[in-house]
């Protein structure tokens, strides 16, 4: 099973954005999902403050700044 976690903050118009996307896909799907601030953790906000929204797929990063919904759906289908 897939796991998609959404790095973002508090305020971040983009984490709204890729918060609608990703609730969508993972609802349809059937794929679980978390979000995590970076203001949670400084390695977080240090490593990913410049890229938020961070979408992280079974831990490994697969976007930022937007989730694009056609390219998180073929990255669930093909990842085994």
């Amino acid at each position: 099973m897939h796991r998609i976690t959404l790095l973002g903050k508090p305020g971040c118009h983009l984490c709204d954005d890729a918060r609608a996307v990703i609730a969508r896909v993972a609802g349809e799907l059937g794929v679980p999902w978390e979000e995590v601030s970076i203001d949670s953790s400084e390695e977080l906000r240090e490593k990913y403050w410049e890229m938020i929204p961070v979408t992280l797929i079974d831990g490994v990063q697969h976007d930022f700044w937007r989730v694009d919904e056609a390219r998180l759906r073929a990255a669930l289908a093909s990842r085994t």
